[in-house]
């Protein structure tokens, strides 16, 4: 999936002036500390360079990541969110997959790093006018600290068009970060102590009005934090529209994962800060999408890759009765002509 062309231009052009030598050093840097102190809360990442290097490396995968789950929730809902908070939006990947998906009116990002928020905004100049006109927002989403809705929208109020109720009253533990009709918050919680990600969620969940998405790394932990929030989330009257085609517990045994892939182009800079001669990079990831209300989705989610053989394609899937090995045929029409051009993630009625 490639990222979009205003975005690549962009890079292209503030990489002009950058030294390659530093970024790679930079990118080599950023991975050591990601890989040993992660999950603490602690700053990772913090320098311009740091910034620029982390754009190059991990926005295209993170674009793809957030556009292709956005994309599955969408197909399983009837609402269109107008409005956008991307939280801990990092340079700005997950609000540049929505603005590819969406008609949107409002999109406000929240970083807690200057120097992401710096670059992302730099970024977003060669956007669609939403993007250009996004409202970047300094905010540790790990602290604990309360963002008033005033900070977010219009002074508190969304847009007549939003499809919702203006926002002028809160609770009075201020337990919010501001309305909008879509939330999403993109390989943070993975970076978050377990306190800390609990309480953010809660946030993120009061701060949603339509749709609450969490994108994971696809990895045991990253759908393990996934499957404890998703716990929380539906004692507090959540749905999920995708990927599971029900709210119920997870199926999935102890010792697996739900996750799913996206293929991502690499340039040559990006091959070369990931140290890889692959002209592209297989990015797994996890994700759920919660909502208010309950949605059509009813039917089965591929959860690996499906197998082609001749006249058959067996297939693994998530159905509202759990896990099950299927096995479609020519017999099944269009059901199999649909499997054969499946891929993971992908959903069959």
């Amino acid at each position: 999936m490639e990222i979009p062309f205003e975005l690549r231009t962009a890079l292209e052009r503030i990489l002009q002036d950058a030294d390659h030598g530093q970024l790679f050093r930079d990118s080599q840097n950023i991975s050591l500390r990601y890989r040993t102190r992660g999950g603490t809360g602690e700053r990772l990442l913090t320098s311009d360079g740091e910034a620029l290097s982390y754009a190059i490396s991990r926005m295209p995968a993170t674009y793809g990541a957030v556009r292709t789950a956005l994309e599955k929730t969408l197909a399983c809902v009837d609402c269109r969110p107008r409005t956008l908070l991307d939280a801990g939006a990092g340079t700005g990947a997950a609000s540049w997959a929505a603005a590819s998906l969406l008609d949107l009116d409002c999109v406000a990002c929240l970083e807690r790093e200057m120097a992401m928020r710096s670059l992302g905004a730099r970024l977003m100049e060669d956007g669609v006018q939403v993007l250009r006109k996004a409202k970047w927002i300094e905010h540790d989403l790990g602290s604990g600290d309360i963002l008033k809705n005033g900070e977010l929208f219009n002074n508190g109020k969304l847009p007549d068009n939003s499809g919702l109720p203006e926002n002028d009253e809160f609770p009075e533990n201020g337990s919010t970060l501001g309305k909008a009709d879509l939330v999403i918050a993109s390989y943070v919680l993975n970076e978050m102590a377990e306190d800390a990600r609990k309480r953010t969620v809660r946030q993120l969940w009061e701060s949603t009005g339509m749709i609450l998405l969490l994108v994971e790394p696809g990895t045991p932990t990253g759908y393990s934090h996934l499957k404890e929030v998703r716990n929380m989330l539906i004692e507090q009257g959540a749905f999920i529209a995708a990927p599971c085609p029900h709210s119920a517990g997870c199926p999935m045994e102890t010792d697996d994962w739900c996750h799913f892939t996206c293929r991502v182009p690499r340039s040559r800079l990006h091959r070369q800060l990931k140290d890889g001669e692959a002209p592209y990079e297989d990015e797994k990831f996890s994700y759920t999408a919660f909502v208010r209300e309950t949605c059509s989705c009813g039917g089965m989610r591929i959860l690996r890759h499906p197998q082609v053989r001749g006249g058959h394609v067996m297939l693994r899937v998530c159905t509202q009765d759990g896990i099950k090995d299927i096995t479609l045929t020519k017999k099944d029409g269009e059901s199999y002509k649909k499997a054969r051009k499946a891929v993971s993630g992908d959903e069959l009625d």
